[in-house]
């Protein structure tokens, strides 16, 4: 019987380990100033905007896409990402990498874009239109 609860114990502790370290790998933090992620050699969910003014490279023979992101300090970023374009890549304004700063580049395993809404568009013609009217 103390048997029994002996092994029950190594079986939760071995678990509740198991599940501490495992949250602790998947703990990516997002960050919007590049200075810092290019400091530090560690997964990021870096946060900017697409610089148009610099365009994007679509590599089809290495199946990589990459382009130019800026921070709200004005500090760029090169970001390659294999795989495809997103399709509303054009139309986003603002875009969060997840990857890792190497060798000068940011290297995105995932792309996320954030489009305008329409309902902005609503938002800012309803304001324009009470102050307007004052």
């Amino acid at each position: 019987m103390n048997s029994k609860y002996i092994f029950g114990g190594i079986i939760v502790t071995i678990f509740l380990g198991m599940m501490i370290y495992l949250f602790t790998q998947s703990n990516v933090q997002y960050e919007e100033d590049f200075s810092k992620i290019k400091e530090k050699d560690k997964t990021f969910k870096a946060t900017g905007a697409w610089v148009k003014e610099k365009s994007y490279e679509i590599d089809k023979s290495n199946k990589t896409f990459s382009f130019y992101m800026v921070d709200a300090n004005g500090v760029e970023l090169k970001v390659v990402y294999n795989g495809t374009i997103p399709n509303n890549f054009e139309t986003a304004t603002s875009v969060v990498v997840t990857g890792r700063y190497k060798n000068g580049v940011f290297h995105a395993s995932d792309i996320l874009t954030k489009c305008p809404s329409k309902y902005e568009e609503e938002y800012e013609e309803q304001k324009n239109v009470k102050t307007s009217s004052m």
